[in-house]
């Protein structure tokens, strides 16, 4: 507790001379005392304890017909408290300097109630361009995402990620046009050995986006497309149980729309997403064998295709209503799935989903530095059996979950 306390200290800057003495800096601290309050009607495919919802689990039967699955839960969390400073340094050359460092408590893994990094970067600023180094918002989540109480901000519709990157922006009048090169660290691909950093720092190939904006008023709207590139493998077992030193590897191209219009009251936005193995953003799908080297045991793969969009609505300023609505459908693979005994291997999140149906509606109480909000979601996964030649999801049946939030927020 001794620790904690000591780095609040230094974070926030108790004595205000301790920044005073950096000629040329300025500061800005903010943060958030965050407390949510959630409730579920069954169980879920979830992270941190249920606070990070993705979509209702399917069904599994005892003995006696009854759902295993079909259990409420609900939990409290503070976990999401954050803090952060805004730096804006001194000019290096003709750019503008400036920098930023934002904490919270989720902690990683299993393990909660640690400080975890959010952003960390620092940025160079020549007016008409300028470049970012360090973590923040991947480019698929970008400037456009919802305004919903729930903190998967609309994963796995809405790409959610936050990734170390160089980014370079360049602007001219209403247009904006956004080039990064993206690695991998809280938030990692799916593959053979599970969720690993070990699949794109073994590519030797960073994760590349390319997008373009235009902005006029209140309107945004922009498209991207993105490129992975994954080795999930570099050695196999083949014939009479040797290992083999193997050369895998699966690229994959992604492609996003989105808009987002905003004034005085009123909020919409909406993306569409065609997702090719997303997993290290939140995303549904990954990929799967499409053929096997029996004498080496190398594997060559497919993607799984996901599309997915999301429309979010709210309005007000004080007493803010809102509405969100998501929709994901699985494309199948791009070739047909090696299967020799009737069963294929996949790697992904959501790989037997058919298609995932999301539907909420809240209320929030804003005032300055405060917010009170309440929040029901329903959402809807159909689930089924794969048909190997074309990776799609046959004989589906449909599971439902209801989930309420409640979130009280002081930000400072």
């Amino acid at each position: 507790m001794k620790k904690v306390f000591v780095s609040l200290a230094l974070l926030v800057g108790v004595s205000g001379s301790l920044f005073a003495q950096k000629k040329g800096f300025d500061y800005k601290f903010y943060g958030q005392v965050r407390t949510d309050l959630f409730y579920n009607t069954r169980s879920n495919s979830e992270t941190v304890d249920g606070l990070f919802y993705m979509y209702p689990l399917d069904e599994v039967k005892d003995p006696n017909g009854h759902d295993l699955n079909g259990v409420g839960n609900g939990n409290f969390y503070t976990l999401y408290t954050r803090l952060g400073v805004d730096v804006a340094g001194p000019m290096l050359g003709k750019a503008k300097t400036s920098a930023k460092v934002e904490v919270d408590f989720r902690g990683s893994g299993t393990t909660y109630s640690l400080f975890r990094i959010r952003h960390v970067y620092f940025n160079l600023d020549w007016g008409k361009s300028a470049l970012l180094v360090g973590q923040t918002w991947h480019p698929l989540y970008g400037d456009v995402a919802p305004e919903i109480l729930n903190l998967n901000m609309g994963a796995p519709y809405q790409p959610f990620s936050r990734a170390p990157q160089i980014r370079y922006r360049f602007t001219v009048k209403n247009f904006m046009l956004t080039a990064a090169a993206v690695w991998q660290s809280q938030y990692l691909s799916q593959g053979p050995a599970g969720k690993s950093q070990e699949y794109i720092k073994k590519s030797c190939i960073p994760e590349i986006y390319i997008g373009a904006d235009y902005k006029n008023g209140g309107l945004l709207a922009g498209v991207g497309i993105e490129m992975l590139s994954l080795k999930p493998r570099t050695e196999a077992t083949g014939e009479n149980n040797k290992k083999f030193q193997v050369d895998e590897r699966i690229t994959t191209l992604s492609y996003e729309a989105h808009v987002k219009y905003t004034n005085k009251d009123w909020f919409v936005g909406a993306k569409s997403v065609l997702g090719s193995n997303l997993t290290q953003a939140s995303g549904l799908g990954g990929f799967g064998v499409k053929s096997v080297n029996e004498r080496t045991g190398e594997q060559k793969y497919t993607p799984i295709r996901f599309s997915s969009s999301w429309l979010n609505v709210v309005y007000g300023q004080k007493w803010k209503p809102g509405v969100f609505v998501g929709y994901a459908k699985n494309l199948g693979t791009s070739d047909e799935l090696y299967a020799p005994d009737g069963k294929a291997q996949l790697y992904g999140t959501g790989t037997n989903l058919d298609q995932l149906v999301t539907a909420g509606a809240e209320l929030t109480y804003n005032v300055p530095h405060w917010k009170f909000g309440l929040e029901y979601t329903l959402s809807s996964a159909w689930y089924g059996s794969l048909n190997t030649s074309s990776g799609k999801i046959k004989d589906t049946h449909a599971v439902c979950n209801n989930r309420i939030v409640a979130v009280a927020m002081f930000m400072f």
